[in-house]
């Protein structure tokens, strides 16, 4: 079991549990929706701080709203440049071409960047990759 997963199987927990209950969140997403994504992109100690932060401000004192989360990241560099169904040394001739209408490419998380090294982290309502 990793740790993102230790950290976020109570929260799912809790977000089953929580269902039963009326809506008492003042920011979208909630604040246990925003706990996962925080354990799934950030170190269990940043999470864990970021967490505990948004529960805290989630109360009458502050207006609420919509709130991301926003976290460092830095995007991975390019590998390679070339086409994988083509490599270097390779003749362009017969090689099945696959039909673009057949890739499907599963977004879940879109990274949206806000400033200078930190980024909103975006869920993507269409996924179907749980149905699998």
């Amino acid at each position: 079991m990793t740790w993102k997963r230790f950290f976020i199987a109570p929260i799912k927990g809790y977000q089953f549990l929580s269902r039963m209950l009326p809506a008492s969140c003042r920011y979208y997403p909630t604040c246990s929706e925003y706990a996962k994504w925080q354990f799934e992109f950030n170190r269990p100690d940043r999470a864990l701080a970021a967490s505990t932060l948004r529960i805290l401000r989630c109360n009458q004192l502050f207006a609420g709203g919509i709130d991301y989360p926003l976290l460092p990241w830095t995007p991975p560099a390019v590998t390679r440049l070339g086409n994988p169904l083509f490599p270097p040394g390779r003749l362009l001739s017969p090689l099945p071409r696959p039909n673009p209408t057949d890739r499907k490419i599963a977004i879940q998380y879109w990274i949206v960047p806000q400033k200078a090294g930190r980024y909103f982290i975006l869920k993507d309502f269409d996924d179907r990759t749980d149905s699998a």
